[in-house]
């Protein structure tokens, strides 16, 4: 499995997905698997889809696809449409190591399809549909929308199991439910639809607590475990430390972006 997730990475980098010369747009080979897949993961919100757009529940038609192929890396991040989501493949299982300069799977979010799945915190439709979650001595606010607070459940069961000393790095939790745009952006955070949570800040490490190298990149580095990392994906969730903007004590509920 891990070998086949490495060379599907390998595969979009070939196709354009992962342009050496930065640009981005070309949709990924097996489109029509991610759409399917992003269906699957939502029944509740997504209708149907052609290649030409996504058909939501409520009547609201998504384009697939905006035709541009020229994409910055920062155009991909504020006007993406859905192919674009999927423009680089997370890598699902992988040992945990440094990402090429730029590669964020799952950074990329269409704002209309999410607020769609989770509502708008702005106009209290998120609040309304949180319920606590017990963690590790404590309980954290989670959205019941599309089953998200029964995927946090199942890995706080499996946590549980795993070895006394790793449950250091999980609790206290640094938060989860918070309408808040992502720092140094105008884009809703995973945490404003209450579908993310960070774990313990004392044992993380995050991009803008650092200052980047003389040749402008910044230096990856981690210390959570992969038993943990590998515990969240097997249930929906992936992790800010698979990003070259890492961010390892996040985890997000985007189980479009993994296997079934």
């Amino acid at each position: 499995m891990r070998l086949l997730l490495i060379a599907m990475l390998f595969s979009a980098a070939a196709t354009g997905a992962l342009a050496g010369d930065g640009r981005y747009g070309a949709p990924p080979p097996d489109l029509d698997r991610h759409l399917a897949r992003l269906k699957d993961a939502y029944p509740g919100v997504i209708k149907s889809h052609d290649k030409e757009k996504l058909v939501l529940t409520s009547g609201v038609e998504l384009p697939i696809s905006d035709g541009r192929t020229d994409k910055s890396f920062d155009e991909l991040l504020d006007h993406p449409d859905i192919d674009d989501m999927f423009a680089i493949p997370y890598p699902a299982h992988a040992e945990p190591k440094a990402p090429p300069v730029d590669s964020d799977p799952g950074r990329i979010r269409v704002e209309a399809l999410f607020r769609a799945i989770y509502g708008d915190c702005r106009k209290g439709d998120v609040r309304a549909k949180l319920r606590k979650v017990p963690w590790f001595g404590g309980s954290v606010l989670f959205t019941t929308r599309n089953g998200a607070d029964r995927a946090l459940e199942a890995v706080a069961r499996d946590l549980a199991t795993l070895p006394k000393p790793m449950l250091k790095y999980l609790a206290p939790s640094a938060g989860t439910y918070n309408c808040r745009p992502i720092a140094g952006t105008d884009r809703l955070s995973m945490h404003a639809y209450g579908a993310s949570i960070d774990i313990n800040t004392k044992y993380s490490t995050y991009w803008r607590w650092t200052k980047p190298g003389k040749d402008g990149t910044y230096k990856w580095s981690n210390q959570i475990p992969s038993e943990i990392i590998d515990v969240f994906e097997r249930h929906g969730f992936i992790w800010g430390g698979r990003w070259y903007h890492y961010d390892t004590m996040h985890f997000e509920y985007r189980p479009e972006l993994l296997p079934p």
